[in-house]
């Protein structure tokens, strides 16, 4: 990340990253795969996002720099590996910096339309 200050709003984040870990639906929201906190919420939530491959369903599930999430978003199945805990939703190239993409999305790989 870049040398500004990166202290968390909210005091729960500061005591989860001094851990080492978030609650996934801040981080989903902090990383920016979902543009609301309640979309990011909802997600986690609903039992079709996996950590490690096991089901989540507890939106404040915690996740850890090293943890592999699959999730479906949009027409594609995301597979992500955190690499870094955010303290604050930044700009684009800052939430970029917070996971690795396991299997980018192509056209091949689309979901069915249902």
């Amino acid at each position: 990340m870049t040398g500004q200050d990166i202290t968390p709003t909210d005091p729960s984040d500061a005591a989860d990253m001094a851990r080492g870990r978030l609650r996934l639906d801040k981080w989903l929201w902090y990383a920016r795969f979902l543009k609301t906190r309640s979309q990011a919420a909802k997600l986690a939530g609903s039992g079709t996002l996996r950590l490690g491959g096991a089901p989540v369903s507890k939106s404040s599930q915690p996740v850890k720099v090293g943890d592999v999430l699959t999730f479906p978003l949009g027409a594609y199945v995301r597979v992500i590996r955190v690499t870094a805990l955010a303290a604050r939703r930044g700009p684009a190239a800052e939430a970029q910096a917070l996971y690795e993409d396991l299997d980018p999305p192509t056209p091949e790989a689309r979901l069915p339309r249902g």
